[in-house]
Protein backbone atom coordinates (compact mmCIF):
# COMPACT_ATOMS: atom_id res chain seq x y z
CA UNK A 1 0.00 0.00 0.00
CA UNK A 2 1.68 3.68 -0.79
CA UNK A 3 0.20 7.17 0.34
CA UNK A 4 -0.01 9.50 -3.02
CA UNK A 5 0.34 13.18 -1.85
CA UNK A 6 -0.15 16.18 -3.64
CA UNK A 7 0.99 19.53 -2.69
CA UNK A 8 0.63 23.10 -4.16
CA UNK A 9 1.40 26.31 -2.21
CA UNK A 10 -1.45 29.00 -2.39
CA UNK A 11 -0.71 32.50 -2.93
CA UNK A 12 -1.33 34.79 -0.02
CA UNK A 13 -4.84 35.09 1.10
CA UNK A 14 -6.39 32.39 -1.50
CA UNK A 15 -6.36 28.95 0.81
CA UNK A 16 -9.96 28.91 0.70
CA UNK A 17 -10.44 29.31 -2.60
CA UNK A 18 -7.77 26.65 -3.18
CA UNK A 19 -9.29 23.91 -0.81
CA UNK A 20 -12.65 24.62 -2.24
CA UNK A 21 -11.42 24.04 -5.63
CA UNK A 22 -9.93 20.42 -4.41
CA UNK A 23 -13.31 20.00 -3.01
CA UNK A 24 -14.75 20.63 -6.20
CA UNK A 25 -11.96 18.42 -8.49
CA UNK A 26 -13.14 15.75 -5.83
CA UNK A 27 -16.89 16.26 -7.30
CA UNK A 28 -16.70 16.75 -10.62
CA UNK A 29 -13.34 15.29 -11.89
CA UNK A 30 -12.60 12.16 -9.70
CA UNK A 31 -16.35 11.48 -9.92
CA UNK A 32 -15.72 11.36 -14.02
CA UNK A 33 -12.76 9.61 -13.84
CA UNK A 34 -14.38 6.80 -11.48
CA UNK A 35 -11.77 7.36 -8.49
CA UNK A 36 -12.88 7.52 -5.29
CA UNK A 37 -12.15 10.46 -3.36
CA UNK A 38 -13.92 9.96 -0.37
CA UNK A 39 -11.25 8.41 2.13
CA UNK A 40 -8.75 11.48 1.02
CA UNK A 41 -7.97 13.77 3.18
CA UNK A 42 -6.81 17.86 2.48
CA UNK A 43 -3.88 18.78 4.90
CA UNK A 44 -2.47 22.80 5.71
CA UNK A 45 0.86 24.23 6.87
CA UNK A 46 0.12 24.85 10.06
CA UNK A 47 3.50 24.52 12.77
CA UNK A 48 6.69 23.85 10.73
CA UNK A 49 5.48 23.77 7.42
CA UNK A 50 4.54 26.61 5.67
CA UNK A 51 1.33 28.56 6.15
CA UNK A 52 0.72 28.05 2.23
CA UNK A 53 1.03 24.87 2.10
CA UNK A 54 -1.97 22.48 1.38
CA UNK A 55 -1.65 18.82 0.72
CA UNK A 56 -4.25 16.36 -0.39
CA UNK A 57 -3.04 12.64 0.68
CA UNK A 58 -5.14 9.62 -0.52
CA UNK A 59 -4.06 6.09 -0.15
CA UNK A 60 -3.69 3.53 -2.99
CA UNK A 61 -3.00 -0.33 -3.71
CA UNK A 62 -0.10 0.69 -6.33
CA UNK A 63 1.82 2.29 -7.99
CA UNK A 64 -0.38 0.83 -11.41
CA UNK A 65 -3.39 2.20 -9.38
CA UNK A 66 -1.44 5.51 -9.69
CA UNK A 67 -0.74 5.60 -13.14
CA UNK A 68 -4.56 4.57 -13.90
CA UNK A 69 -5.23 7.34 -11.80
CA UNK A 70 -3.65 9.57 -14.07
CA UNK A 71 -4.29 8.46 -17.20
CA UNK A 72 -8.42 8.44 -16.04
CA UNK A 73 -7.92 12.39 -15.44
CA UNK A 74 -5.98 13.37 -18.28
CA UNK A 75 -9.06 12.02 -20.61
CA UNK A 76 -11.78 14.37 -18.45
CA UNK A 77 -12.20 17.89 -20.09
CA UNK A 78 -13.20 19.53 -17.36
CA UNK A 79 -9.81 19.30 -15.66
CA UNK A 80 -7.60 20.66 -18.23
CA UNK A 81 -10.33 24.02 -17.09
CA UNK A 82 -10.29 23.50 -13.43
CA UNK A 83 -5.96 23.82 -13.72
CA UNK A 84 -6.49 27.05 -15.69
CA UNK A 85 -9.20 27.95 -12.14
CA UNK A 86 -6.66 26.52 -9.65
CA UNK A 87 -3.64 28.51 -11.49
CA UNK A 88 -5.29 31.80 -10.61
CA UNK A 89 -4.67 31.11 -6.83
CA UNK A 90 -1.28 29.02 -6.30
CA UNK A 91 2.15 30.11 -6.64
CA UNK A 92 3.37 28.50 -10.09
CA UNK A 93 5.63 25.88 -9.99
CA UNK A 94 4.71 24.43 -6.45
CA UNK A 95 2.82 21.45 -7.23
CA UNK A 96 4.71 18.39 -6.48
CA UNK A 97 3.77 14.69 -5.86
CA UNK A 98 4.86 12.08 -3.33
CA UNK A 99 4.46 8.58 -3.05
CA UNK A 100 4.88 7.09 0.52
CA UNK A 101 5.32 3.09 1.07
CA UNK A 102 2.97 2.20 3.92
CA UNK A 103 4.97 -0.15 6.49
CA UNK A 104 3.86 -2.40 9.25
Amino acid sequence: MFVARWQVKSKFGHQSAVLDLMKEWDEQVAKQSGFDMKNARYMTGHIGAEEALIVTEMEIESLAELDDFFDRIGKVQIHAEWGKKMSDYVVSGSSRWDVLRVRD
